[in-house]
């Protein structure tokens, strides 16, 4: 596990397809994990940074056998879409579902974006560099710099995910962490004024036959 931010860590990478990569995320302030890590390897680093209270899953594809020892390890309350408890479930239940935008008491704020699957939900939280938006498959940035949409073919829906994006250029992230991602990192500081045109660029590749977007 290593630090990426004054209040953030992440957790060692996991590839679950090839050319994608992926890692988790400890907020420290309220001991919020978002995405869910490979393996329990990093739990006692984790354990070191003040452990677990919450665990926020952006999505059912970030489920898996790992949400069961995560709780049996730090008692954490399991966060995640309601409209995929039943998928999400089969793992371990789900504490709070989430359906709708909202503020928590951890101060994370909830905000449902279907498209990728019906249930995908970013995280917005006030951090000591800023706000961080932890957008999951929803968007991310490729190897070249490039911003993609994550839609795919036959599980996708294009529309609901294009109404996300625009959801999302409404926000103003100083710092943006996917979960899946392509090239070095997931966490990519945001210039004043540059998101809009971020999300511009997903969206018109959303759009464009020659949408060259993670294709996982």
């Amino acid at each position: 596990m290593r630090q990426v931010l004054k209040d953030l860590w992440e957790t060692r990478p996991d590839s679950p397809f090839p050319g994608l990569t992926t890692h988790a995320y400890l907020w420290t302030p309220t001991r919020a994990l978002f995405y869910a890590p490979a393996t329990d390897a990093d739990f006692d680093q984790i354990e070191g940074a003040g452990g677990i209270a919450h665990h926020y899953l952006s999505h059912r594809d970030e489920a898996g056998p790992m949400l069961k020892r995560i709780a049996q390890r730090f008692g954490s309350t399991l966060h995640a879409p309601a409209a995929e408890r039943a998928e999400i479930g089969v793992h371990h239940p789900v504490d709070v579902p989430l359906s709708i935008r909202r503020t928590d008491t951890n101060h994370v704020e909830v905000i449902p974006t279907p498209g990728h699957t019906p249930g995908s939900t970013c995280y917005l939280v006030s951090g000591a560099e800023g706000r961080y938006l932890f957008t999951g498959d929803t968007m991310g940035r490729g190897p070249d710099g490039g911003w993609w949409a994550g839609y795919i073919e036959g599980m996708s829906d294009r529309a609901a995910l294009a109404d996300s994006l625009t959801l999302l250029a409404e926000l103003e992230p100083d710092v943006v962490i996917s979960s899946a991602f392509q090239g070095d990192s997931a966490v990519h500081r945001i210039a004043p004024g540059g998101w809009q045109d971020h999300v511009a660029q997903a969206r018109y590749g959303l759009f464009t036959p020659a949408w060259n977007g993670p294709g996982y």
